[in-house]
């Protein structure tokens, strides 16, 4: 197979994956509801599914280098389709066991999740594709699998029940493992040591890189400024200005798909001209657009057209953002501690979604929506003005890329 076929199956698998994980996100929850009426389990499990997913992408990526990065891949996909399957055939074995799965379930699929991406360098290069428009292409796609993903669960639930639902979950992570398994081949890597790192070793190592690398740290707080922002706005921030100002729920799905709307537009635009656009000045416009103007407009705005314009423009502005940390993450990573950094890397860009959900709905009980609204606004510019304030992203001329990890 060639490289560019290779790459497409590899992103493609990588999509299903998601594809699996969104289900899951609905169709679980669902099966916790239906089996015990409890809205707090439902809470509990969508919590031991994400901890678990965090953590296993820093923590267990040094494994990933011992094993091999396809090899882990495939290990990680197969669980978790085991771990799903047993979830949907033995309801009996109680809600701890539940638990206890999806969380192993979590775990796998942070690590896998990591792999993968470690796994696009070397197959992209290979095939001949720049990786600023792989990485533009790809959040687009992810984007669109994301916002379908939760319905094709709901889809699935009312066509064929919830535990057939999670069986079909399941099978999504088996074809996974299978296109890689069968069709990837990553470019082999450079021999590796007799004596492999120890695993503390080897994560002090991906800290330490992090650490002394301010640029990518400083893209990776604005990244998760602006997740902390979005996952607020989702979960607390428009449901409350919807019921405030439009007095019900017919305008949620439309500030909701207005931000959409405005991702998917900019990643096609992206995707195009992103090789082309300098990549300091577009990662700060991106980032300054895509948080600030939307809490402001729900902050002083009682009209749906003008919120709905804005959420839409911010929307253009987030297409820009976590591509561009993806290509310097690729480029200026040594690729013997890509997986260790770029799992790092993944833990605290999303960390910020469970504290934007947390915070979000503390700061409206507490101050009020606008007051809430305007301080989050303020807070949100500062942080994506970091950058331009201490000047810490300033690009560093990448190295010539050497071959990554693969088995």
């Amino acid at each position: 197979m060639t490289p560019r076929r290779q790459l497409v199956v590899l992103v493609g698998a990588d999509l299903i994956s998601n594809l699996g994980t969104r289900i899951s996100v609905v169709t679980i929850p669902w099966l916790v509801l239906v089996t015990t009426g409890s809205p707090t389990k439902m809470g509990l499990v969508a919590f031991a599914e994400t901890l678990p997913y965090l953590l296993s992408s820093a923590l267990g990526t040094p494994w990933a280098d011992r094993i091999g990065l396809r090899r882990t891949s495939i290990l990680c996909d197969a669980g978790s389709a085991v771990a799903m399957v047993v979830v949907a055939l033995t309801p009996w074995l109680g809600f701890g066991s539940l638990v206890a799965l999806v969380a192993l379930a979590g775990a796998l699929r942070g690590i896998g999740d990591r792999v993968k991406h470690v796994m696009f360098r070397p197959v992209a290069e290979a095939a001949g594709v720049p990786l600023i428009r792989l990485t533009s292409a790809y959040d687009g796609l992810s984007r669109v699998v994301t916002l379908f993903g939760a319905a094709v669960g709901g889809v699935l639930i009312a066509a064929f029940g919830v535990t057939e639902a999670i069986l079909i979950d399941a099978a999504s992570f088996g074809v996974c493992a299978l296109l890689i398994g069968v069709l990837v081949r990553p470019p082999a890597a450079p021999a590796k040591p007799a004596e492999p790192e120890s695993y503390l070793r080897a994560l002090r190592a991906g800290f330490g890189y992090l650490g002394r690398d301010r640029p990518l740290l400083s893209m990776l707080l604005v990244i998760s400024a602006l997740n902390m922002v979005a996952n607020a706005s989702v979960a607390v921030y428009i449901p409350v200005w919807v019921a405030r100002e439009l007095h019900g729920p017919s305008g949620l799905g439309l500030v909701l798909a207005a931000f959409s709307a405005g991702a998917l537009l900019g990643n096609v635009v992206f995707t195009a001209l992103g090789p082309r656009l300098p990549r300091r000045l577009t990662f700060l416009v991106g980032a300054l657009i895509a948080g600030t103007p939307r809490l402001v407009a729900l902050a002083i705005s009682d009209e749906l057209p003008v919120v709905l314009l804005v959420t839409f423009l911010s929307g253009i502005g987030i297409a820009a953002v976590n591509p561009l940390l993806g290509v310097a993450l690729y480029e200026r990573v040594p690729a013997e501690l890509q997986t260790r950094v770029i799992g790092i890397a993944g833990s605290l860009a999303f960390v910020g979604l469970p504290v934007g959900a947390l915070l979000g709905g503390w700061s409206v009980d507490a101050l009020g929506l606008t007051p809430a609204l305007l301080i989050m606004a303020v807070a949100c510019l500062l942080v994506s003005a970091y950058p331009l304030l201490t000047r810490a992203s300033e690009p560093r001329t990448p190295t010539r890329p050497t071959p990554a990890v693969a088995p």
